[in-house]
Parts: C-alpha cells; sequence; structure tokens
C-alpha cells in the first residue's frame, strides 16, 4: 500500500512517530526519521531494519529545511514532534511557555514550507493535535491547549490552500509514551490516575496512535479531519 513511497517523520526516534514509522514500513514505506537525538535516531533505525536518519529540532528553521536537502520526493510528512511543557501562567517564564507553539505551529509550519517543492501530487501532510483542545483541563495546560487547538485549525485551512495535497490531524489522548518522562517518578503515578478516568480503564498505546496516522496516510479520501484517538477522554 505505500511501497517505495517516502515517509518524512519528524519525531520518528520514539513513540508515536517510532510506531507510525514501524507500521509505515510494514507497508512497504522508505523512512526518513528526524529527531534531536542522534543516538534515539540510530537505535531506531535499527530496530525497523534501517531508515534515513537526520538531527534536527523542529524549532529551528535552518536545521527543518536541511532535513530536505538533496530529497526527490515526499509522499508523506508526518509531524509528531513536541515536548509536554506545561506550566501555570502565573509561575512559568512565557518563552518557556512559548515554545509550545514553536513546536506544534511554527515547525510544522518550516517542515511543510520545506517540502512543498518535493511533495508527491497525491501526497498527505499529518500533523499532531491532542485531547487538550477539546478538554484543557488542568493546571499548566493553557499554553499546550492553545497550541493544539491551533494545529487543527492550521490543518484545515491548509487541506484548502494545498489541494490536492491532504492535510489532516490525529488527536491523542494521555498515551503511554516518553513524552511524560518530564514528569520523572511520578509519570507513572499521574498514568494510573488518568487511566482510572477514562471510560476505557486505560491510556493509550503508541501503536495505537500510530495506526491513526497510518490510516491518514492510506486513506485517500480523508482530508482537513481531526481524529480522536483518547478513550473516551472528552466525554469525562
Amino acid at each position: 500500500m505505500l511501497g517505495n513511497q517516502h515517509v518524512v517523520i519528524f519525531g520518528g526516534s520514539s513513540g508515536i512517530g517510532l510506531a507510525a514509522a514501524g507500521q509505515a514500513r510494514s507497508l512497504g514505506a522508505r523512512l526518513t526519521l528526524v529527531g534531536r537525538s542522534r543516538e534515539k535516531l540510530n537505535r531506531a533505525a535499527e530496530s525497523l531494519g534501517g531508515a534515513r536518519v537526520v538531527v534536527a529540532d523542529i524549532t529551528d528553521r535552518a536545521a527543518v529545511e536541511a532535513v530536505f536537502a538533496g530529497m526527490e520526493r515526499v509522499d508523506h510528512l508526518v509531524v509528531t514532534a513536541g515536548t509536554f511543557n506545561a506550566g501555570r501562567v502565573a509561575d512559568t517564564d512565557p518563552d518557556t511557555l512559548l515554545r509550545a507553539l514553536d513546536e506544534r505551529i511554527a515547525g510544522p509550519l518550516y517542515a511543510i514550507k520545506a517540502a512543498l517543492p518535493l511533495f508527491a501530487e497525491r501526497a498527505s501532510i499529518t500533523l499532531m493535535g491532542g485531547q487538550l483542545s477539546d478538554r484543557p483541563t488542568g493546571n499548566g495546560v493553557a499554553v499546550i491547549s492553545a497550541a493544539v487547538r491551533g494545529v487543527e485549525a492550521l490543518a484545515g485551512a491548509l487541506a484548502q490552500e494545498l489541494k490536492p495535497i491532504r492535510v489532516n490531524v490525529v488527536a491523542p489522548g494521555f498515551t503511554d509514551t516518553p513524552l511524560f518522562d518530564v514528569l520523572g517518578e511520578s509519570s507513572k503515578v499521574f498514568l494510573q490516575q488518568v487511566a482510572e478516568s477514562l471510560p476505557v480503564g486505560r491510556v493509550g498505546r503508541a501503536e495505537e496512535i500510530g495506526s491513526a496516522i497510518l490510516f491518514m496516510m492510506t486513506n485517500a479520501y480523508v482530508n482537513g479531519e481531526v481524529l480522536h484517538i483518547d478513550g473516551g477522554g472528552r466525554l469525562v
């Protein structure tokens, strides 16, 4: 289904991005994985049986543009890169909070702009939203909630502006990935508390979100869509 198609994944060294990469590879895709850690990228590529890897921070425009240097074609662009940089507005430096916008709005724009001359005619772009767009509950998530809501608006507008390139969003709920390593030892306790609040009784797995990304890539009639994979998190 993806035989010899080129899939570029920002955030492909771990978590959801790596899960999506593995599923794309199983369908015959050629992969370029982009991330901030050369060590993690190399491990990811090895686990997949080989992939091109490029070190770049999604918020660094020059580095993002360099990712596409020498490429001949991009069939699918996926951006899962982003950190969980939450913090209360009263207690946190604004520059720290605004990184959420750099990672989820500016960074994807850098990648899309750089890839435009390379996109296949029926290419797809899949961006990453999140449950916080609809349920900005709790302290310290104001800016990251705004960022993921902005991703949804961006995708809808770009689906029209860039046609026939398709632009979609996958919006996961809380998922057990290295994203929450920032919480340290309390991450497991936090995710368990979340799991107990969800109708499905657990948090998501990376491969479940990865399969949603794969659906966005392979279903050529899905466009301008926001696909929620949150275990019913928007309902509670």
